[in-house]
């Protein structure tokens, strides 16, 4: 009988160390994919912190979120072209200032660079901007934010010195900047009349290019 509760309790020890070995074998599993979730989390935010900063500041612009204020960066670049306007020499005649209530827009958005220019009904140019004029370089021209940006630039100057109300959009490319940009010309306070996608499209005339080896 002795020799049987031996066995027994041999045989309980046994089955509690496998348990525990268990427990622990789960614990390490456990604990080794939360670091592994942890350094993927880094990892993510280290990235979002590297690509385009610009876009975390973005008043949720697909919903037409109209932004208070230019970032400082632009404000420095738009002020020093101002005073390389005023350091030349030549003046020219102050015209009769005539008011705009009514004009285009034209967003031209490319893969590279985003151009909105503000005109009257016969095509006389009231005020534009580009991507690069703002001070944005490199892959960052072509994007939604750098769009929003440009278009508040060009509508503030078309109704301080025009006062334009509203506008017909033509839209030229397939850039990622050109909702981002007829969202904002509205969130501005220009009303949109009408929207046009004037972009060309070939109907098998020209050879294309052939495809770029890279």
């Amino acid at each position: 009988m002795s020799d049987d509760k031996t066995i027994k309790t041999e045989e309980k020890a046994e089955k509690t160390e496998k348990k525990s070995g268990k427990v622990k074998l789960e614990k390490e599993a456990k604990g080794k994919e939360k670091a592994v979730e942890e350094t993927a989390k880094v990892k993510v935010g280290e990235k979002e912190d590297k690509n385009f900063k610009m876009e975390r500041e973005e008043k949720d612009f697909l919903g037409g979120g109209e932004i208070d204020e230019l970032p400082d960066d632009v404000k420095k670049k738009l002020a020093e072209k101002k005073e390389e306007k005023a350091k030349k020499k030549f003046k020219r005649k102050k015209k009769a200032a005539k008011t705009v209530k009514s004009g285009r827009a034209y967003v031209k958005a490319t893969y590279n660079n985003t151009i909105v220019t503000l005109t009257d009904l016969t095509g006389n140019v009231l005020s534009w901007a580009s991507a690069g004029m703002a001070g944005f370089k490199g892959a960052k021209k072509s994007t939604p934010y750098a769009a929003q940006i440009i278009t508040k630039i060009a509508v503030s100057a078309a109704r301080e010195d025009f006062g334009l109300e509203e506008v017909m959009v033509f839209v030229k490319g397939v850039g990622t900047g050109r909702e981002s940009a007829v969202r904002a010309l509205n969130a501005n306070g220009l009303n949109i009349t009408a929207i046009k996608d004037i972009t060309p499209v070939p109907h098998n005339g020209c050879r294309p290019k052939k495809p770029r080896r890279v």
